[in-house]
């Protein structure tokens, strides 16, 4: 039998984790009930599931997805809602294609609807192409044509809630480069509301789980894919918040749920803004967009009226 200092706090096993805020050691099997727990109550307290709904998870085949349709196919037909999964082909030469095995793997075991939209049936163009001589804004470029990505996605499929995999880290990257940058309005504003007729609510399910906590999960349950990182990810502002960020939370255990406590005390602060109305839409393409032009239309220099491959 271990030493107790070695024992999991719940039974007698071996602990495999080391837990703060409350601090506790975990067997592999309290591990996995204790991180689907917290889950389970961040999607309960948020209210992000009602019966009925149609989630649509956004699948890239990475661990954070992969985590997250693992749960949600667990918790969601006890909440009344139905699954189906969404995958993004931007067209990344040379790591794209593994993913996908990933994702298709999955959902082929789960049984769960598996949709795959490409960049190229949604702009015309794969994303290798697309960013030809401005691979530095790679991850800004990306980042706005995968969400009308997924937002093109969701609704072909009729979903009412979007679920993105987004973790504790992320989170907290997010408010850290949001103060680099003196990005207010985006500390205060959260954008996953959505607007009914607009734009579909995006729920957060795993933002109270680490990326360590994560990729532990997915090791315990057998789930651990060894996948090539994007290479475009390292020409980002976040690459080096990230790093910052896993050095300060290693010798300052805390800070990561402390940045996260910040920006939520920043938005009970803020003055409340009247609401506003519906947005107009975009000249070239006809989405909603709060300007005259909407940003993926400015990021892919359209300057006529824009029809989809295929329509």
């Amino acid at each position: 039998m271990p030493p107790a200092a070695n024992r999991c706090s719940r039974c007698s096993e071996p602990a495999v984790v080391h837990l703060i805020e409350p601090e506790r050691r975990l067997c592999a099997s309290h591990f996995i009930e204790d991180a689907e727990a917290r889950v389970f109550a961040a999607m309960m307290r948020g209210q992000m599931v009602s019966p009925g709904d149609r989630i649509a998870v956004g699948l890239s085949g990475g661990k954070d997805s992969t985590t997250l349709l693992l749960m949600l196919h667990r918790f969601l037909p006890a909440l009344g809602g139905s699954l189906i999964a969404v995958t993004v082909d931007e067209g990344i030469a040379g790591y794209r294609e593994e993913t996908i095995t990933a994702a298709k793997a999955l959902t082929d075991e789960l049984g769960v609807e598996h949709v795959i939209v490409t960049f190229v049936d949604i702009f015309g163009d794969d994303l290798d192409r697309i960013l030809a001589g401005r691979e530095g804004r790679a991850c800004t470029v990306c980042g706005v044509l995968r969400r009308r990505a997924l937002a093109e996605a969701v609704k072909q499929i009729g979903a009412t809630k979007l679920a993105t995999g987004h973790n504790l880290d992320d989170e907290a990257q997010s408010v850290l480069m949001n103060v680099l940058r003196g990005d207010l309005p985006h500390i205060i504003h959260d954008t996953s509301t959505g607007q009914p007729g607009h734009f579909v609510p995006r729920i957060k399910p795993l933002s109270v789980l680490s990326e360590k906590e994560i990729t532990t999960y997915l090791l315990l349950r057998g789930y651990f894919r060894d996948l090539p990182e994007c290479p475009y990810a390292v020409t980002a502002l976040r690459s080096e918040v990230r790093s910052m960020l896993a050095g300060l939370e290693h010798r300052h255990p805390g800070t990561m749920g402390r940045l996260l406590q910040f920006r939520d005390g920043v938005r009970r602060s803020a003055r409340p803004t009247e609401p506003k109305g519906p947005p107009g839409t975009c000249r070239i393409c006809g989405e909603p967009t709060t300007g005259e032009v909407c940003q993926v239309c400015r990021l892919l220099g359209r300057k006529e009226k824009f029809s989809p491959p295929g329509a």
